[in-house]
C-alpha cells in the first residue's frame, strides 16, 4: 500500500513538474525583484519619512543582513522538516512583513519590517531551488535550473523598472504592497501543485553551526557594505571583518568535527562544486558592480528619470534570458566547462568596450554592450548553478541551494562595495581639477559623488555650471570604463581557472553532457 502511494505521488509530481517550476520561479522572482526595486524609491522614502543617509542605508542593509545570515539555517531546516512547508511559511512571512513595511510611519519601523522581509526571503529562495532539484531529473533538471537562474538574474534587472513604474503612477507604499497579491497567489499554487519533499535521513539541526554561520555571514556582509562609507581601515569595519574571520574559522572547525554538520564541507572537495561556486560568485561581483555604476551613469550623467533608466536595463535582461535559455542546449553539445568559460570570456571581451562610452553616448552603443554582457552572464549563471546542485546528493539540496544563494549574495555585495569604491576613488581624482574654484564645502561634496556634483552644477550660473557638469560626467564615465577593464581581467582569470579545474562530468557519476570527448 505504501509503495503504491509513493508511486502515485511520484507520478503526480512528474506530471505537474513544469507547473511546479512556474510556481517556484514566481516565488523566487518576487524576492529577487524586491531586492533591487527599493533602490529607485530611496529618494522618495527620504522625503516621506525624513530618513537620514544612515537610515536609508539601514533600510537596505537590514534586509541583506538577515537574508544572507539565515540562508544556511533555513536551507537545512527545509531539508529536515519539509521544503514545501518552508516555502509556504516564507511566503507568508514575506507578505506580512511587506504589508507592515507599506504602512510604516518612521524609518526605524521600516528597517524592522525590512529585516523580517529578509527572513522570509531566506526561507523562500533555498526552498525553490531544492524543490526543483527534487522534481526534475536528468537533462530536464539542467533545463529547469537554467530557467530558474535566468528568471533570478532577470529579476534583478526588472526591479528598477517595476519600481520606476510604481513611483511614476502610485504612492511609495505600493513598492511593498505589490508583493502581497503575488505571494498570495504563490501560496495558493503551492498547495495545488507542489508535493512535499525532505531529506529522509535528516539529522538533528546543528544549532552551534547555525549560530556561527549567521554571525560569520552577517558580519562579513555588513563589513563589505559599510566599507566604502566608514573607510576600509576604520576600526568599526576592521572589527566586523575580524568577527567574520573568527566566527567563520570557528564554523569550519565546528562543521569538520560535528557528527551532523549544518554544511557538509566535503562538498568543496568536488571540483565541479567549487569551480561552479567560484564562477558564480565572481560573475555576480562583476554584474552587481556594473549595475551599480550603470544606474548612476544613466540617472546622473545622462539625466534619465528612474523609470527611463530602469527601462534601459532591458537589453541586459534580454541578453540574460536568451543566454540562460541557450546555455542548456550548448552544455549538451560543448560541455558545462566550455560553456561557463565561454560566457566568462565573452564578458571579458565585452566589458572593456565601456571605455568607448562618453557622457553623451547614444543609447544604441550602450545597448549593444549590455546585450552581449547579459548573454555572457546567462551562459555562466545557469550552468554554474547546475554544476553546484548536481555535485551534491539530492537529499542535501536545501543546504546546497542556500550555499549557492550565499555565494551569489556575497559576490554581489563585494561587487558593489569594492568596484563602487574604486569608481568613487577614480572619479574623485579625475574631477579634482574642475572643483578647485568652488568653495571648500561644495568642492568636497562634488568630489564625493557625481550626483552631488550635478546638483551643484545646476545651481551655478551659465558656463560655470555647464563646465562642472561636463567635467563630472566625463570623470565618472572614465572611472566606470577603467573599472570595467578590471572586471574584464577578473572574468578572464576566472575563465582560465574554470577550464583548468572544472571536470566536464559530475564527480558523483551523473553525466551532465553526453559527448565523451568533452571529458577532461
Amino acid at each position: 500500500m505504501a509503495t503504491a502511494a509513493l508511486e502515485l505521488q511520484e507520478s503526480r509530481k512528474h506530471r505537474l513538474r513544469w507547473w511546479t517550476l512556474g510556481v517556484l520561479c514566481l516565488s523566487a522572482l518576487v524576492v529577487v525583484i524586491d531586492s533591487s526595486i527599493l533602490n529607485v524609491a530611496l529618494p522618495t522614502l527620504q522625503r516621506e519619512l525624513g530618513a537620514s543617509a544612515a537610515g536609508l542605508q539601514w533600510i537596505v542593509t537590514s534586509y541583506i543582513l538577515i537574508f544572507g545570515g539565515m540562508l544556511l539555517t533555513t536551507g537545512s531546516l527545509g531539508d529536515r522538516f519539509g521544503r514545501a512547508m518552508m516555502l509556504r511559511a516564507g511566503l507568508i512571512v514575506f507578505a506580512l512583513a511587506s504589508l507592515a513595511a507599506a504602512y510604516t510611519g518612521t524609518t526605524g519601523q521600516l528597517i524592522a519590517a525590512r529585516a523580517v522581509m529578509g527572513l522570509g526571503a531566506a526561507m523562500i529562495v533555498p526552498s525553490t531551488l531544492s524543490i526543483a532539484v527534487d522534481v526534475f531529473k536528468g537533462e530536464e533538471r539542467t533545463k529547469a535550473i537554467a530557467m530558474w537562474a535566468a528568471l533570478n538574474a532577470v529579476g534583478i534587472v526588472l526591479g528598477p523598472i517595476v519600481g520606476g513604474l510604481i513611483l511614476e503612477h502610485l504612492d511609495w507604499s505600493w513598492i511593498f504592497l505589490v508583493n502581497i497579491p503575488i505571494a498570495a497567489l504563490a501560496i495558493l499554487l503551492t498547495f495545488l501543485l507542489i508535493t512535499e519533499s525532505r531529506d529522509a535521513e535528516a539529522k538533528p539541526l546543528d544549532i552551534p553551526g547555525a549560530i556561527l554561520s549567521i554571525m560569520a555571514v552577517s558580519s562579513l556582509v555588513y563589513a563589505i557594505i559599510q566599507g566604502p562609507d566608514e573607510g576600509w581601515t576604520s576600526r568599526y569595519v576592521l572589527t566586523c571583518f575580524a568577527v567574520a574571520m573568527v566566527t567563520g574559522a570557528a564554523f569550519i572547525l565546528r562543521e569538520l568535527r560535528a557528527k551532523y554538520p549544518l554544511l557538509d564541507l566535503s562538498f568543496f572537495k568536488k571540483r565541479r562544486f567549487t569551480a561552479g561556486a567560484t564562477a558564480l560568485s565572481l560573475q555576480s561581483l562583476a554584474l552587481a558592480g556594473l549595475m551599480f555604476a550603470f544606474t548612476l551613469y544613466l540617472q546622473f550623467v545622462q539625466g534619465y528619470s528612474p523609470l527611463e533608466a530602469g527601462v534601459r536595463f532591458l537589453p541586459l535582461a534580454a541578453g540574460l534570458m536568451v543566454g540562460a535559455r541557450l546555455s542548456e542546449r550548448m552544455v549538451h553539445y560543448f560541455g558545462t566547462t566550455r560553456v561557463i568559460a565561454g560566457g566568462l570570456l565573452l564578458m571579458a571581451v565585452t566589458l572593456p568596450l565601456i571605455v568607448l562610452w562618453q557622457a553623451d553616448s547614444p543609447y544604441w552603443l550602450i545597448g549593444m554592450v549590455l546585450v552581449a554582457v547579459g548573454f555572457g552572464v546567462g551562459n555562466v549563471a545557469a550552468p554554474s548553478v547546475d554544476a553546484i546542485m548536481g555535485a551534491v546528493p539530492e537529499a542535501k539540496a536545501g543546504v546546497a541551494s542556500a550555499t549557492n544563494s550565499v555565494i551569489r549574495m556575497i559576490g554581489g555585495a563585494l561587487g558593489i562595495a569594492i568596484l563602487g569604491s574604486i569608481i568613487n576613488s577614480l572619479y574623485a581624482s579625475k574631477v579634482a581639477s574642475a572643483v578647485v574654484s568652488l568653495p571648500a564645502e561644495y568642492a568636497a561634496l562634488a568630489k564625493n559623488n557625481v550626483g552631488a556634483a550635478m546638483t551643484i552644477a545646476a545651481s551655478l550660473p551659465g558656463e560655470a555650471g555647464r563646465a562642472l557638469s561636463s567635467a563630472a560626467g566625463n570623470a565618472f564615465t572614465d572611472a566606470m570604463g577603467q573599472v570595467a577593464i578590471i572586471s574584464a581581467v577578473v572574468m578572464a582569470v576566472t575563465a582560465v581557472l574554470v577550464l583548468v579545474f572544472m571536470p566536464s562530468r559530475a564527480e558523483n557519476g551523473v553525466e551532465t553532457q553526453p559527448r565523451p570527448e568533452d571529458e577532461q
